[in-house]
């Protein structure tokens, strides 16, 4: 059994940080169930260039794997109905919508603890369900310039640079599957559900760690630093070989002490240097960096990874993409796995890093939309066809006037513009 096969998440997410988060869940076994709003063709991700296709993209197969698709139209009272009813069978909410939505739509704990008085509801937004800014949405570019991030990253006399992932995304995306099955944990315990408010915000601007300690208590002031080095460990940065760039760090004396020796001056080391501990090699950091980057340009990458390997040196190169994939360990660690797609045929991406327990983990092709219609409404919450009728009549899964769609298959819908959201989505 899987760790979380007995927990069922019903799941109002769409884009990235939300989506993140759960899949993660679904893999370690959770039921996640995706409602999908049928007047704007579902999730947004569906659509995502460049490789898109109908209602399909390998985009959303990144953050969708695992879980169910039903079309609900929750602006319905046909759609709240059914929504309900999920909600009394179910163990947790998860939701990523701007901060005052939440509330507006009536997913928080008080407004459905009258459903299931141990339901978790967990909201993942932009900027928190209280503060100024709960309104405002929230996107992953505009928290990395906020939170201070931009500030940080970047060669010193260039522009305030992004990171090259969605890192506040996806950071925000584990915050929030952490705070769930923390909250599920307490309910299961006390009997009793709760809200879980978290936020993009509130992630990115804890993650300055450190130096917001530092600030905060000595008034230093963080900045961004020559060639991506730690702000106090020298050395510990990318440095420039013959042919390409590598990554050394010293975090600890006996590494110095190797390195030291590898680049030909043991005496750096040695007591009296002016190299030879933390605080000195930062006190005269301009002159051993200048000293080192000569030295590092003498040979090729690989021939610096020939020699710092074998003293137990901290380093690695500087990969692309393409082969931080073919990467010998990403091999051994199975860190690639294969779904099949009625459109894509064979998909592979990478697995989730979570890992529990010896079983291994299964992977199925993210859900096409409303494909699990027969599976929730008949088996989970046990509608017979005549309500699921009455339900489709009254606009539950979309304009009746429509053809309505065959159980277990998406409507026809018209696709959102690309990069587009739903007007009070928020955390992406």
């Amino acid at each position: 059994m899987k760790p979380l096969q007995d927990v069922r998440i019903i799941s109002l997410e769409q884009y990235g940080a939300g989506p993140f988060g759960s899949v993660h869940l679904a893999d370690l076994g959770a039921e996640v169930i995706k409602i999908e709003d049928p007047r704007v063709g579902g999730d947004v991700g569906r659509y995502v260039p460049p490789y898109a296709e109908g209602e399909d993209s390998l985009f959303f197969e990144t953050f969708n794997r695992n879980k169910k698709s039903l079309s609900l139209d929750l602006s319905t009272p046909a759609g709240r109905e059914v929504f309900e009813d999920l909600v009394r069978v179910s163990d947790a909410v998860y939701s990523n919508l701007r901060g005052d939505v939440p509330e507006k739509m009536g997913i928080t704990y008080n407004q459905l603890k009258h459903l299931n008085p141990a339901i978790v509801c967990c909201s993942l937004t932009g900027f928190g369900m209280t503060g100024p800014r709960k309104k405002e949405p929230g996107y992953d570019y505009i928290l990395q310039g906020l939170a201070g991030w931009m500030s940080l990253t970047g060669e010193p006399d260039g522009p305030p640079t992004k990171s090259g992932l969605s890192l506040v995304d996806y950071s925000g995306g584990y915050v929030a599957a952490l705070a769930l099955l923390a909250g599920l944990h307490a309910a299961r315990r006390d009997g009793v559900g709760m809200d879980c408010d978290v936020s993009l915000f509130d992630t990115a601007l804890t993650m300055l760690t450190y130096p917001a300690t530092w600030h905060l208590n000595a008034g230093y002031e963080p900045t961004r630093t020559r060639h991506s080095a730690h702000p106090s460990l020298v050395p510990f940065q990318v440095f420039q070989a013959k042919d390409g760039w590598l990554v050394v760090g010293c975090a600890k004396e006996k590494f110095w002490a190797r390195l030291a020796e590898v680049v030909g001056h043991p005496e750096w080391a040695e007591q009296g240097s002016p190299y030879a501990t933390f605080a000195s090699r930062r006190e005269h950091r301009e002159d051993l960096l200048a000293q080192l980057e000569a030295i590092f340009r003498e040979r090729t990458v690989d021939e610096w990874l020939s020699v710092l390997y074998p003293a137990s040196i901290p380093c690695g190169p500087i990969n692309d993409v393409p082969a931080a994939l073919r990467e010998e360990h990403t091999i051994a660690r199975n860190l690639i796995v294969e779904t099949e797609h009625p459109r894509f045929g064979t998909v592979r991406q990478l697995a989730s890093p979570v890992r529990v327990g010896s079983e291994p983990p299964e992977y199925r092709r993210a859900p096409l939309r409303n494909e699990h219609f027969d599976e929730v409404l008949r088996g989970i919450v046990g509608y017979d066809d005549a309500r699921i009728d009455r339900l489709r009549r009254d606009g539950a899964f979309g304009d009746p006037a429509r053809v309505p769609a065959q159980a277990g298959s998406p409507e026809a819908a018209p696709a959102p513009s690309s990069g587009s959201a739903e007007a009070e989505s928020d955390a992406r």
